[in-house]
């Protein structure tokens, strides 16, 4: 089975749900010795499929896949936490309220398509798209938003399959390694797109990611003792030079993830609105959000994200109920309806093949 340490760099593209992790950015990362990945995430499985089948045709390496977890699959889940249960619900429902009174007031644009009610079946195709991946002996499987049961990382395993899961404190971590994964993805404050924290209501803890690394180790440590690689991390989160992998890794991490970094490069399917304002003096700063789609994600700090700083714990509900608005967005050219996922360090990314930035980023580790 998969393990960090096959890779010649121990580089991970973070995958990127709404459009920039394409196959062809996945396999350059591969093809560099790293470990290129797809985001499943609001995608109909068939259109997965397809894609996982143009990757496999561009590279015989390694590479991942990443499924979000929807309530009903997450062990760590209760209604009280939910962003799908009966409060949620309803402060969503209140929240497109709000959004089509501003729309009636001329504060928000007209959409060709009018805000939906949200839907709280919607569990983003699970699974189907687990079939999907063991259907197709994809390599590693990834998981976010919570902790599928111990049932369905152990057919993974049967497999062949590595299972990653984010964590982003130790407690996560701890629940991770209890449903049998033995990857995690370890991701600190300073990560661009959404938190993945188990719970939608959960406030995303602060700590810095070495310190979180530690914190993770100890609590491993102390559930599983035994070598060190008996559980491997994967650091994720604002990483953007040379010099922060290096240190990750000599702060406990097994490999680096890394997603705005990678945003511009050609291979990406990032929109254009995003790269020139990635690339761009307009956007100064980052910070988290639910505006967008009902969970804490961390963007380039535009309007839309200033005006509805109180948006619900409410996802994939809000998340339904801003896609038109998104979308109008996107074909009016408006930065400010978008959300502009980044990282902190997103001032580093530039415009290279993401095979050099795959070769740059594992310069400073000896």
């Amino acid at each position: 089975m998969f393990s960090l340490y096959d890779l010649p760099r121990r580089i991970v593209a973070a995958p990127m749900a709404g459009g920039p992790s394409t196959p062809e950015l996945a396999a350059a990362v591969s093809e560099a010795g790293g470990l290129g990945f797809l985001a499943a995430g609001y995608l109909a499985a068939d259109v997965l499929e397809g894609r996982i089948a143009r990757l496999q045709d561009l590279t015989p390496r390694p590479f991942g896949v990443n499924l979000f977890v929807p309530d009903a699959a997450n062990t760590q889940e209760t209604a009280s936490t939910s962003g799908t249960g009966p409060d949620a619900y309803e402060a969503a429902a209140q929240y497109r309220g709000q959004l089509l009174d501003e729309q009636a007031a001329g504060a928000l644009p007209p959409t060709q398509q009018p805000l939906p009610l949200p839907d709280a079946t919607d569990d983003d195709g699970w699974e189907a798209k687990l079939g999907l991946v063991l259907d197709m002996s994809v390599p590693v499987v990834s998981f976010t938003f919570g902790v599928p049961s111990a049932e369905v990382v152990a057919q993974l395993h049967e497999a062949g399959t590595a299972v990653v899961i984010t964590v982003t404190d130790p407690d996560e971590a701890e629940a991770a390694v209890g449903s049998g994964a033995r990857i995690l993805c370890v991701q600190g404050p300073d990560a661009g797109g959404h938190r993945g924290t188990l719970r939608t209501a959960a406030e995303p803890g602060t700590d810095a990611l070495p310190d979180l690394l530690e914190g993770v180790r100890t609590v491993l440590g102390d559930i599983l003792p035994g070598p060190r690689e008996t559980v491997q991390l994967i650091a994720a989160g604002g990483i953007s030079g040379p010099a922060q992998v290096a240190e990750l890794l000599s702060a406990g991490a097994d490999a680096v993830q890394v997603g705005t970094a990678l945003l511009l490069a050609p291979e990406a399917g990032t929109h254009p609105l995003h790269r020139q304002a990635l690339a761009g003096e307009r956007f100064a700063d980052t910070s988290l959000t639910r505006a967008f789609s009902g969970r804490w994600a961390r963007g380039l700090t535009n309007d839309f994200m200033r005006r509805h700083r109180d948006a619900p714990a409410a996802y994939p509900l809000v998340n339904q109920i801003t896609r038109p608005l998104r979308a109008e967005a996107a074909e009016r050219g408006d930065a400010d309806l978008m959300s502009l996922w980044a990282g902190r360090g997103f001032r580093e990314a530039r415009p290279l093949p993401a095979a050099e930035i795959v070769e740059e980023l594992w310069g400073g580790v000896r």
